[in-house]
């Protein structure tokens, strides 16, 4: 009977340890294609653990039927200290724990700087905004546009922002960050627990797996643009709970961290660097961010379709949208001539209310992440 209970005490080491090793980034867990048997280790968890458990109590009379009972009563020590770390340490959403309701604030009620970047998002007529640096730690805020529930997500791992309509089903949902896979938050959504990949809003396993969440259009921007755009807009104020975890991750959004996961790299096209990415028609295309500040304004075109991508004066804001015609757009300020048309930084046409450029949405993005999910993505190369 001795034998169970170092059998299963054993086991359950191992278990706690590769429950979490394969959903959160530890070395190694992120480069190989284990989200199946993380998800079969994570639903089977408690099934596991009463087997192994059982086990250890059977084991556990013989087991200290020996001289030196300090042994097992170590190996239980060690056994619980383990199960705790591994369930109440080491968990993703222990370690960036779920945002409030959101205060929101008008220009004259905000009280962060204006240089602070945010993801915005638009909804009839009305637009919120929501500070990357709360995002980077939160990685999901949930909150409501213009008479819908939106969920605002982020990853800073892969320094990726999305924002998606939480309807499954024809229903509300809620979720829960689970870990990651490839380096990509992962999210559980309450009803059945099935996991959703940040990047693409796609559940990758689970029942619901193959169902993807509607994106809402969204863009990054300073807090500054964002006013000027958006006058009666709102901006997401700090929680006051959590100011010591936005403080840690002020300087991510200007890529000064010196974190491993979320630094960046100062070349172009590493695994770090920042590039922007889009998506027109069905190619998925990536402008390198550095080629981008340098000129502020690239003219491309993809499946014939002409477009440009704007870098603003504040080397914060960016946009793309799809040409008029092949005439080339050039930047002057933060006003965009294309032709004889002149358009603001929302495609607005500046001398007729009516026209408007087609917007695309861009994201900005670390190389590894849009390319691990993108791979058949173009390299956009400036001459």
């Amino acid at each position: 009977m001795k034998k169970y209970f170092y059998f299963s005490l054993f086991a359950l080491l191992v278990f706690e340890v590769l429950n979490v090793y394969f959903i959160m980034p530890m070395p190694g867990s992120q480069n190989i294609s284990s989200i199946y048997v993380a998800y079969f280790l994570y639903s089977n968890r408690w099934m596991a653990r009463i087997i192994f458990f059982i086990l250890l109590l059977i084991g556990t009379p013989a087991a200290f039927r020996v001289r030196y009972k300090w042994l097992p009563v170590l190996l239980l020590v060690i056994l619980g200290g383990v199960i705790y770390q591994f369930n109440f340490q080491l968990v993703a959403d222990k370690i960036f724990l779920s945002a409030n309701r959101p205060v929101m604030k008008t220009y004259t009620e905000n009280k962060l700087a204006d240089e602070r970047q945010v993801i915005a998002v638009e909804n009839k007529s009305e637009a919120k905004a929501y500070p990357i640096m709360f995002l980077a730690y939160h990685h999901q805020i949930p909150d409501s546009l213009g008479g819908k529930p939106i969920l605002v997500t982020y990853c800073n791992v892969c320094r990726s922002g999305r924002v998606y309509e939480p309807i499954v089903n024809g229903h509300y949902e809620t979720f829960r960050l689970v870990g990651m896979d490839h380096y990509n938050a992962m999210f559980e959504d309450a009803s059945t627990g099935s996991w959703w990949r940040q990047a693409t809003g796609e559940a990758v396993t689970g029942k619901l797996k193959g169902s993807v969440l509607r994106e809402l259009e969204s863009r990054q921007m300073s807090i500054e643009v964002f006013y000027q755009l958006y006058p009666k807009g709102l901006v997401m104020q700090a929680d006051k709970n959590f100011i010591s975890k936005y403080d840690s991750l002020a300087r991510f959004e200007l890529g000064k961290s010196k974190g491993e996961l979320t630094h960046s790299d100062t070349g172009s096209w590493k695994n770090k660097s920042w590039i922007l990415g889009l998506r027109l028609g069905t190619t998925f295309k990536a402008y390198d961010w550095k080629d981008l500040k340098r000129v502020r304004v690239l003219n491309d075109s993809i499946e014939s379709r002409p477009l440009v991508v704007i870098l603003a004066s504040d080397n914060k804001t960016f946009v793309a949208f799809e040409r008029p015609s092949n005439d080339l757009c050039q930047l002057k300020g933060d006003t965009l001539f294309c032709g004889n048309n002149t358009y603001d930084l929302l495609g607005k046409n500046l001398k007729e209310e009516t026209m408007r450029l087609k917007n695309i949405v861009v994201y900005q993005e670390f190389w590894h992440s849009w390319a691990t999910f993108h791979p058949n993505t173009k390299q956009y190369r400036n001459q």
